[in-house]
């Protein structure tokens, strides 16, 4: 089984370029690739699209960040897709001031949008969002007498996880929580670069106990690296 690369945090987001599109795990930042995002803060980056969960926790006290909200801080996004921002101050400025786009997507529909990028699927339909600024400049679609909205697929240029352990083929699994988005947006990423907690030998995780397959995995980087 062919090893993949085990490279520094500040060599991965060297990959990204100015105005990329990311797909980065993590809930209220259970799971969020922390030394990643530490290091694509430090490059400098600007105008990304940011794709997640919400934007993490701020509310006025840089130091009480957590999550994607450090870089929210640094403006280094010019959209950001998100089923939540109320935790926010920040991103609630920066798209009233219109510095920032937001596009809020239920959460639901959030994880099937990438999951249909991950598979290949055209997109889905749901009622979620069916009468409301949800519904705004969507294709309506009725079937059996019910509307549904379509929602269209999800895809990345680059993919930010965190895994609890990951072996030198890329094989993840995931802690508790901290699993929820990174399986779907493993699927989505052109690129996709994993944080893992642990790197062990290929062979040391038990199969049952994989969530993600090293083929979708591209780099790993060691948490605080």
């Amino acid at each position: 089984m062919k090893e993949k690369p085990v490279i520094k945090a500040a060599d991965a987001v060297a990959r990204i370029s100015d105005g990329d599109s990311l797909l980065v795990s993590g809930f209220m930042g259970v799971g969020t690739p922390v030394t990643l995002m530490k290091a694509l803060r430090e490059s400098g980056r600007r105008d990304m699209t940011l794709i997640c969960s919400d934007n993490a926790l701020y509310m006025g006290d840089p130091e009480k960040a957590t999550g994607v909200a450090p870089n929210v801080l640094a403006k280094q996004f010019k959209k950001y897709v998100a089923s939540h921002i109320g935790l926010n101050k920040e991103t609630q400025r920066q798209m009233l001031s219109g510095e920032a786009e937001v596009e809020l997507v239920p959460q639901g529909t959030l994880a099937e949008r990438i999951r249909a990028g991950g598979t290949g699927l055209g997109g889905l339909l749901t009622p979620t969002g069916v009468g409301t600024a949800v519904e705004d400049g969507k294709q309506v679609i009725t079937l059996e007498g019910r509307e549904y909205l379509l929602e269209l697929p999800i895809r990345g240029d680059f993919t930010l996880i965190r895994a609890a352990k990951a072996d030198k083929a890329g094989n993840l699994t995931f802690s508790a929580s901290a699993r929820n988005f990174a399986p779907l947006m493993a699927m989505a990423g052109d690129t996709v670069i994993v944080e893992a907690d642990e790197i062990v030998e290929i062979g040391t995780l038990d199969p049952e106990t994989v969530v993600t397959p090293g083929i979708f995995v591209d780099y790993i980087v060691q948490r605080g690296e």
